[in-house]
C-alpha cells in the first residue's frame, strides 16, 4: 500500500535533516549527568518520548536491559509520577494503547478512574443548583476511585515480560534521591500556591517551610519513594484494599484540611468497597481508515477515539496537501467543530450510556456533517449535533448545546521496542494539581476527575450522557494513538490538554500525513483547537499571523491561548529506525531518545 505523497516528503526532508542537525547523536548531559531534553531522536532498539527526560532515560534504561515497549511504559510512568506529579501518579487514571507486533493487533484498557457508587447526577449540585468549579476542583467530592496502579498490572499481565517491583525500583530511587527542579515544576507550584497551603500534607511535599521550590535545587519525595516500595512488595493491588486504601478512603471523606484555612472544601463519598471493586476495562479500540492509513485510539468512556475518528473521516474528503494554508486550517477548524458538537450529544460511559460508537466512526455519518463546510464562510457554534444511527445530509438534530469544561493537565508518553511493539500512553489527575488532596503519608496527589463530568445538563432539555452515576466512568478526551500500515506500525502518538487534546492530536496527524511536515515539526506547529464554542482558540504562532486575519475574513473568530497541548510521538522510519519526536518549546520542552543512536547494536 503505497504511503500519501505529503507523508512520503516528509521522510525523505527527515532523513536529512536529522543527518544535517546531528539529531542521531546522544543527548547531552544536563545538571548532574542528567541527560538534557531534546526533541527529535532516531536510532534503534527502541524509543522513548515523555515530558521530562530523567523519565524517559528510566525507559531507554528498561528497552535497553531487554524490557519490552510494555515494561518501559510503566517504568516510564511511574518516574513521571515522581517529576510530575502535579500532571499524572498513582493517585489518577488513564488510557492504555499497545500494539503486538507478534498478533499485529491493537488493544487497549481503559484505566479512567470511577465514581463512588453512591453518586447521582446530582453529585455536584446543592439545591438543584451546580456548585462553582472550585469547591468541585479541590474537594474530596472531585476524587474519582484511581485506576492507573491497575492498569499497570492489567498492561504487564498481559503484554509485560518483567515485575512490576523491579519496574518500580528506578522511580522509587527517583523518589528518594530527588530530581533537579526546573522552571515548569516551579510555575506549577506557583499556580497552585494558594490551593496547596490549605492542605497540610500538601503544603509540607510542595512549599516546604511556606516558601515555592527553587529552580536548581532537588525535590524529594520519601514518602513517594516508601509508598511505591510497598507496591512493588505487595502489589498494585495494596492501593485498593489495606492501609494505603483506607488512608485514601479517609483523605477523601475527611479531606485534611489546615484548621485556619477559609476554604469550602466539600468531602467525597469514597467509600473502601469502590476502591476494592475497581477493575479496568480491556476493549477494542476505534479504528478509522485515513489515506489508505488505519487509525487506532481509544473508544469510550474517552471521546478522543471517536472524535479524531469522526474529523479524520470528515477531512478525509478533501485532499489537505493540495489546499492553502488558510484553506487547511479552516477545514481542520471545521471539522473539530462538527465533532465535538457529535461527542458532546452522543458520548459517555458506555457501561451507563447507549453510546454509538459504531455509527460515529461510519464514513456515511461524517460524510452527513462534512457537507456542512463551505470554502467561504464558517460555521457558527454552539452547532446542533446530527443523529448517527439515522444521518440527514448537511443536517442537525435537536437542540444544540456548548463544550463543558474539562481540565487541561495530564502528561502522555510513547515508547516503541526492537521487536516492534508500541504503547501510546496518556495518564492523568485532571487538574494541574489534580483536588490538591496529598494523601498523609503517601506522596501523592489525589485526583479531581470526577469535574470532568457534567455538573447539570450542558442545555435545558438536551440529553446529556456525561452526568455523573454510581461507578461511571466520567468522559474524558484523551486520545492515545496508534497508527498501521498494512497491519504494521507507522506512528502513534498523543498529548496531555484536556479537550484540545482531540485538536492537538487531529492537528498533529494532518500536518505530518497531508501537510509534509516531519513529525516533530508537526508537533512544534502553532495549535488551534476548536471546541464547538463560539471562538477557536489559537497560540500566538496563530494569532500573531496573517492567517488569522484571512480566516478571519470568512466568519472564523478567536481567542488567544499561550499554549496547547504537549505531545509526544514515536514514528518507525523507512530503514528500520525508530524516531522518537516531543515538544520544542511547550511545558519547558519534552524529552525524545533511542536506544542506540549510531546504529544497530
Amino acid at each position: 500500500m503505497r504511503r500519501p505523497a505529503a507523508r512520503q516528503l516528509a521522510l525523505v526532508a527527515l532523513a536529512g535533516a536529522l543527518v544535517s542537525t546531528g539529531a542521531a547523536a546522544p543527548p547531552p548531559a544536563g545538571p548532574g549527568g542528567i541527560p538534557a531534553k531534546v526533541p527529535v531522536a532516531a536510532g534503534y532498539g527502541g524509543a522513548v518520548a515523555s515530558v521530562d527526560a530523567e523519565a524517559s532515560a528510566v525507559g531507554i534504561a528498561v528497552l535497553r536491559s531487554g524490557g519490552n515497549a510494555v515494561d518501559a511504559a510503566v517504568a516510564t510512568a511511574a518516574a513521571l509520577g515522581v517529576t510530575e506529579p502535579y500532571s499524572a501518579g498513582i493517585g489518577g487514571g488513564g488510557y492504555f494503547v499497545h500494539y503486538d507486533a507478534k498478533s499485529r493487533r491493537v488493544q487497549t484498557i481503559d484505566g479512567r478512574e470511577t465514581a463512588p457508587a453512591s453518586a447521582t447526577p446530582a453529585l455536584f449540585q446543592e439545591n438543584g443548583v451546580p456548585i462553582p468549579f472550585p469547591e468541585g476542583q479541590t474537594s474530596g467530592l472531585g476524587v474519582g476511585v484511581p485506576g492507573t496502579p491497575a492498569t499497570w498490572k492489567s498492561a504487564l499481565d498481559s503484554w509485560g515480560s518483567r515485575p512490576l517491583g523491579q519496574l518500580l525500583r528506578p522511580a522509587e530511587k527517583l523518589a528518594r534521591d530527588g530530581f533537579t527542579v526546573d522552571s515548569t515544576f516551579r510555575a506549577q507550584t506557583q499556580q497552585n500556591q494558594d490551593r496547596f497551603k490549605d492542605f497540610p500534607a500538601t503544603s509540607k511535599l510542595f512549599l516546604p517551610g511556606g516558601a515555592l521550590p527553587v529552580v536548581g535545587s532537588t525535590f524529594k519525595n520519601p514518602d513517594l519513594a516508601a509508598t511505591y516500595a510497598e507496591l512493588a512488595r505487595k502489589g498494585t493491588g495494596a492501593l485498593y484494599r489495606g492501609p494505603i486504601a483506607e488512608d485514601i478512603v479517609r483523605a477523601v471523606r475527611k479531606p485534611p484540611v489546615d484548621p485556619a484555612a477559609t476554604r469550602i472544601v466539600r468531602p467525597g463519598d469514597l467509600t473502601a468497597k469502590d476502591l476494592k471493586t475497581y477493575a479496568t476495562k480491556r476493549q477494542a479500540p476505534t479504528r478509522v481508515g485515513y489515506r489508505g492509513l488505519d487509525v487506532y485510539s481509544m473508544a469510550p468512556s474517552s471521546s478522543g477515539g471517536t472524535t479524531v475518528g469522526e474529523a479524520l473521516n470528515i477531512l478525509e474528503r478533501t485532499d489537505l496537501s493540495k489546499l492553502s494554508e488558510s484553506q487547511y486550517l479552516h477545514r481542520f477548524i471545521e471539522a473539530s467543530r462538527i465533532s465535538f458538537a457529535d461527542r458532546g450529544r452522543w458520548v459517555g460511559d458506555p457501561a451507563a450510556e447507549d453510546v454509538p460508537t459504531r455509527e460515529l466512526l461510519s464514513q456515511r455519518f461524517a460524510d452527513s456533517r462534512g457537507c456542512l463546510i463551505k470554502p467561504d464562510r464558517a460555521l457558527t457554534s454552539p452547532l446542533a449535533p446530527g443523529d448517527p444511527r439515522e444521518p440527514v445530509a448537511c443536517g442537525g438534530t435537536g437542540q444544540a448545546a456548548p463544550t463543558t469544561y474539562e481540565g487541561e493537565n495530564t502528561t502522555h508518553l510513547t515508547v516503541a521496542d526492537r521487536w516492534g511493539n508500541v504503547v501510546s500512553y496518556t495518564l492523568t489527575i485532571e487538574s494541574t494539581g489534580g483536588s490538591a488532596i496529598t494523601v498523609p503519608g503517601r506522596g501523592f496527589l489525589l485526583n479531581n476527575e470526577l469535574t470532568d463530568f457534567s455538573f447539570a445538563p450542558a442545555a435545558p432539555g438536551v440529553p446529556d450522557p456525561n452526568l455523573p452515576g454510581p461507578g461511571k466512568r466520567p468522559r474524558s478526551s484523551m486520545s492515545p494513538t496508534i497508527v498501521l500500515e498494512d497491519g504494521r506500525p507507522v506512528l502513534a502518538l498523543g498529548s496531555p490538554g484536556g479537550a484540545t487534546i482531540i485538536t492537538t492530536v487531529l492537528q498533529t496527524l494532518t500536518g505530518h500525513l497531508d501537510r509534509g511536515l516531519p513529525l516533530v515539526d508537526a508537533i512544534a506547529a502553532p495549535r488551534a483547537s476548536q471546541r464547538n464554542q463560539t471562538t477557536t482558540e489559537v497560540e500566538p504562532g496563530l494569532w500573531n499571523s496573517p492567517l488569522r486575519a484571512q480566516l478571519e475574513a470568512i466568519g472564523q473568530a478567536f481567542r488567544q491561548n499561550p499554549e496547547i497541548g504537549a505531545a509526544t510521538g514515536v514514528q518507525r522510519l523507512p530503514d528500520g529506525r525508530w524516531l522518537a519526536a516531543a515538544e520544542t518549546s511547550r511545558r519547558g520542552g519534552g524529552s525524545a531518545m533511542v536506544v542506540h543512536p549510531h546504529g544497530r547494536p
